[in-house]
């Protein structure tokens, strides 16, 4: 299907090229009829796409000229022209988090058919969220955030010794936090739909289930239930938090699902658990001035190197939170309800008979994650899972003990629990799958995460690298204009010195969230002539 314009050159060129090879179009002219500008309007939104010739191929968005030309030039057209499949679609992927959207992104990018289907279930405190899994909505975005909120409190603290002078009182105020936190993260959720829609890929807000081979069931908010059929799968679900299991733990505590959008205050809190979840929010809380307890079944940070993980612990007591060592809780229960109310929280000792009691407004477990893999019909087509973590194990490609369904992120058995690693995870099984990616990559604007709450601009960060061709494109200019610049370009001096080339860049999965992981994810050239501005709310 070809929107055209009678008397565009680009047009002409591309339904030539279609003429060529012996295609047969459905052609709109949309300057010869009446409600063509409409249709214009349509496809803008659907496509992002404002000019023509517009292309769609197998109900799959081409684009325009030139990159119809580069479709057909790099083997994509003739694949895609040449398809008849007997399934739905290509590929579908269950779950909406980073390594989800990135694996359908880059699939749509090469040419192929895909479904996301995302569905958060509710938290028993009720809690759910948009497009974007963890990272985005209930972990790294808005922990770097609120964390960045304490910072500011230091930052006032400091600044009289650097000769500021006020005499008000200053405090913290969580809804105004939560509120502009919250209002980022939307526009990250749409941002996320948007990608998808410009790239054709169906988002579903739905529930999926396997019900037999190559067939999921999908579930909506309502019960309404939908088959779809995909010719490959990915699962990509990620975790959640994990209760105690005792009395009153999922009526009255919360957990990180819970807490970046939390309508009041937490006031005072102890934190279960020894985690680097657990001490971050302990941490962010306590640097907003919160009363802070931390409660330690064993060890601080298990899997870190332990002598600085008491170095962790020994500035967070210096900073005013305070440590319950070798307890662990055996019931909670409400004596006041309210925002925040007032929780008794009793707790025995891992190394002997001792039992002591707490009160607390808010009571917040950090004490792990369980994989979302248990209730989605793996069973029925035999993909296998470790019965007692629920991950899922996986060869070198990704690949379950089902051929055609692969696994990536946080639910993949052996493989870091970390964004960056999804990313990447997810993007290089799509080119696996369905081909290599063509692009050359140079600079980009960016926005970086501390200043988007307080409202700083968009488009001012850049980045740079300039390779040499003739040398394995190699890195042989570096620019960053944003914050830390200093402290970013010494580490990438290094690899400079150490021979760092871009497609060394690529392989190179990013710290997240900084402002350095941008030259980790570049993929625009500046010859290209491409925008470069960053897009969103």
């Amino acid at each position: 299907m070809i929107f055209s314009k009678s008397y565009c050159p680009h047009s002409t060129r591309v339904k030539e090229l279609f003429s060529s090879l012996g295609v047969e179009c459905n052609v709109l002219e949309l300057d010869q009829v009446d409600d063509g500008a409409k249709v214009q309007e349509v496809l803008s939104e659907i496509t992002n796409q404002k000019t023509v010739p517009n292309v769609f191929v197998n109900k799959v968005h081409v684009g325009g000229c030139d990159q119809t030309f580069q479709a057909y030039q790099s083997g994509l057209l003739q694949k895609l022209l040449q398809e008849d499949s007997a399934y739905d679609y290509d590929l579908i992927i269950v779950g909406g988090g980073s390594g989800g959207l990135s694996c359908a992104k880059e699939a749509a990018i090469l040419g192929k058919k895909v479904m996301v289907l995302d569905f958060v279930v509710p938290s028993p405190q009720g809690t759910s969220w948009g497009l974007g899994g963890t990272c985005v909505n209930v972990g790294c975005i808005p922990k770097k955030l609120m964390h960045q909120a304490a910072l500011l409190g230091q930052a006032l603290c400091d600044s009289r010794k650097f000769g500021w002078e006020y005499n008000q009182q200053v405090k913290h105020n969580w809804e105004t936090m939560t509120k502009a936190i919250q209002n980022h993260i939307s526009s990250l959720n749409w941002g996320y739909r948007l990608s998808l829609r410009e790239k054709a890929v169906a988002y579903v807000n739905s529930y999926g289930e396997f019900v037999e081979h190559h067939k999921i069931k999908v579930t909506n908010k309502k019960g309404q239930e939908t088959y779809y059929t995909a010719a490959q799968f990915v699962i990509a679900t990620g975790e959640r938090p994990r209760y105690l299991g005792i009395q009153g733990d999922k009526e009255y505590c919360i957990t990180s699902d819970d807490l970046f959008s939390l309508p009041y205050c937490p006031g005072k809190t102890l934190v279960v658990g020894a985690s680097y979840v657990a001490l971050e929010c302990a941490g962010f809380l306590a640097g907003i001035g919160l009363d802070v307890t931390v409660m330690v079944r064993s060890i601080l940070l298990r899997g870190f190197d332990q002598e600085m993980a008491e170095k962790v612990g020994s500035y967070m007591e210096q900073h005013g939170v305070k440590f319950l060592r070798k307890f662990i809780p055996v019931m909670i229960q409400q004596l006041e309800k309210g925002s925040p109310g007032k929780l008794k929280v009793l707790a025995k000792s891992t190394e002997g008979t001792e039992t002591i009691e707490g009160v607390y407004n808010t009571v917040l477990l950090a004490i792990g994650r369980d994989s979302c893999t248990r209730k989605m019909g793996l069973e029925k087509i035999g993909v296998k899972i470790n019965e007692k973590s629920g991950k899922i194990p996986v060869n070198d490609v990704e690949q379950t003990s089902v051929p055609y369904v692969f696994a990536v992120g946080d639910i993949s058995e052996g493989k870091p629990e970390l964004t960056p690693v999804a990313i990447q995870s997810g993007k290089l099984l799509a080119r696996r799958l369905f081909g290599a990616s063509l692009e050359k990559i140079y600079h980009t604007l960016f926005w970086p995460l501390e200043w988007t709450v307080a409202g700083r601009e968009n488009n001012t960060c850049y980045a740079k690298i300039i390779c040499n061709k003739l040398d394995h494109d190699r890195v042989i200019g570096f620019h960053i204009l944003g914050p830390n610049a200093g402290e970013v370009t010494q580490g990438f001096a290094a690899a400079m010195k150490c021979g760092l080339t871009k497609q060394l860049l690529d392989d190179t999965i990013g710290i997240h969230p900084t402002c350095g992981e941008v030259f980790t994810t570049l993929e625009i050239t500046k010859s290209s002539g491409l925008d470069i501005t960053q897009k969103g709310c």
